[in-house]
C-alpha cells in the first residue's frame, strides 16, 4: 500500500513504465504526485481551472501583454495551465503535450482537463512535438518539464530554445519553469538574451524561477495597470501581486 508524505488521502494510483502516478485529496485541494513527496500539480476541486501553486500562476503573466490565438503547453501534469487558459481565453486554441499517456488520462479523469474542440492533446516528447509544429504557428509556449524529482535537462539546452523560437509567432512568448534560480551570467541566460528581445524573471516563494522570453521588446507593466485588474476579475490569482515580483533581465 502506498503511504504518501503529502498530506491527504490517496484516491487513485497507477504505474506506467516511468513510475507511479498518484492522486491525493486534502480538504478542498487535489494533488498529482509521481513519488508521494513532490506535488506535480495542485488544484482547488471546486474551481479546477484555478492554479494553486504560485509558480503556475506566475507562468500565466504573459497574458497581461498578449492575448494568444494559440498556446502550447509542454508537460501537462494535471492540466492546470491548460485549464486556466481554456477558462480565461475562450478564443484560444491549445496544444497540450505530455510524454505519458497515463498522466493525460489522470488529468482528464481527476483534474478536469478540458475535453474541448479547442484543446488538442498529444503523447509525445516535447522536442519532437516542437519539431512537428509549423514555423510561427503558436503564440505562447509554456514549458514545465519535470519527472518525479527533477527538471528535464532538455529544458535548458540551446536546441530546445531554438525549436521554441522556430515555433513561435513574431510576437510570441516562451515561458520556462526552473526548479532553482539560474545564474544571471549563465550560458542559458546569455543565450536566451541573444535570441529574444526581452527577458524577464519571477522567483516564487518555493524558489522556482519562471523565465519569460518575448520576441518583441516589452516594457515592464505597472502592477496597478487596469489590464491586471480585468484579468483578476476573470481568473483570481493575484495578478498585480505577481507582476510586482517580475524583474527585467534584458
Amino acid at each position: 500500500m502506498l503511504t504518501p508524505s503529502i498530506s491527504g488521502d490517496v484516491v487513485f494510483h497507477t504505474r506506467d513504465r516511468l513510475g507511479p502516478i498518484m492522486v491525493i485529496d486534502h480538504r478542498r485541494h487535489r494533488v498529482l504526485s509521481f513519488d508521494s513527496v513532490f506535488e506535480q500539480s495542485k488544484i482547488d476541486r471546486r474551481r479546477p481551472w484555478l492554479p494553486v501553486h504560485e509558480y503556475n500562476r506566475a507562468m500565466l503573466l504573459p497574458l497581461a501583454w498578449q492575448t494568444p490565438v494559440h498556446a502550447t503547453v509542454l508537460g501537462v501534469g494535471g492540466g492546470t495551465l491548460v485549464s486556466a487558459i481554456h477558462h480565461l481565453l475562450p478564443g484560444c486554441r491549445l496544444l497540450a503535450v505530455d510524454l505519458r499517456e497515463a498522466v493525460l488520462q489522470v488529468a482528464r479523469e481527476f483534474f478536469s482537463l478540458p475535453e474541448s474542440s479547442r484543446v488538442e492533446t498529444r503523447v509525445n516528447d516535447a522536442r519532437r512535438a516542437l519539431e512537428e509544429l509549423p514555423p510561427g504557428s503558436t503564440d505562447l509556449i509554456l514549458a514545465d518539464l519535470y519527472s518525479a524529482d527533477r527538471m528535464s535537462p532538455a529544458q535548458s539546452r540551446r536546441h530546445f530554445m531554438d525549436l521554441c523560437l522556430r515555433a513561435l509567432s513574431d510576437d510570441g512568448w516562451l515561458v520556462l519553469n526552473y526548479h532553482r534560480p539560474p545564474d544571471r551570467d549563465s550560458r542559458l541566460i546569455r543565450y536566451l538574451a541573444s535570441r529574444f528581445a526581452t527577458l524577464m524573471a519571477f522567483t516564487s516563494k518555493t524558489n522556482n524561477t519562471v523565465l519569460y522570453a518575448s520576441r518583441q521588446p516589452v516594457a515592464p507593466m505597472d502592477p496597478k495597470s487596469p489590464r491586471l485588474n480585468d484579468l483578476e476579475q476573470a481568473l483570481p490569482v493575484a495578478w498585480p501581486k505577481l507582476m510586482a515580483k517580475v524583474e527585467r533581465i534584458t
